[in-house]
C-alpha cells in the first residue's frame, strides 16, 4: 500500500537514488550542495511503499507569492499509478493561494507537458510573460 507523507534531508540518500534512475545526474555531482537544497527546500512531499521512497515532488520559494515545484520524480518501476498525479495535487492544493504556482520542464517532453496542462497549468507567454535563466 502506498503511503504520502512530507520528509526532508533525512531521505537523501533514497531521493538520490531516484535522481539516478531517472538519470538527473546534475544533482549528484555534490552531495554538501543537495544537501542544503533540500535543507532549504520549502515542502517535500513523498510517496512509500513500506519505508521506501518511491516519488517525490519537492517546492521551493517563499510560499506566499512564489512557488516553484522544483521536483517531480517517480521511480519508473511505479509510473502509471497515478502516484505523480496525487504528488503534484497535493502541492496544488497545499499552495493554493500562491499568486505564482511555476514549473519548469522541458519543452521537448511532450508527455511532461501535457501532464502539466492537465492540471490547468499554462505557458508562461500566454501570460503575457517569458521567463529567462542563466
Amino acid at each position: 500500500m502506498i503511503c504520502y507523507k512530507s520528509f526532508g534531508a533525512e531521505l537523501l540518500p533514497q531521493a538520490r537514488n531516484l535522481y539516478e534512475k531517472e538519470g538527473w545526474r546534475a544533482y549528484l555531482h555534490n552531495e554538501d550542495m543537495l544537501r542544503a537544497a533540500f535543507e532549504d527546500s520549502l515542502w517535500i512531499y513523498g510517496a512509500f511503499e513500506d519505508d521506501r521512497l518511491i516519488g517525490f515532488v519537492r517546492c521551493v520559494g517563499d510560499g506566499q507569492h512564489i512557488l516553484l515545484v522544483q521536483d517531480l520524480l517517480v521511480d519508473p518501476d511505479y509510473r502509471g499509478q497515478k502516484i505523480g498525479s496525487a504528488l503534484f495535487q497535493a502541492a496544488w492544493e497545499r499552495y493554493t493561494h500562491v499568486r505564482m504556482f511555476m514549473v519548469v520542464t522541458d519543452i521537448a517532453e511532450p508527455g511532461a507537458n501535457r501532464f502539466y496542462q492537465r492540471f490547468g497549468m499554462k505557458p508562461l507567454d500566454k501570460g503575457g510573460m517569458v521567463g529567462y535563466f542563466r
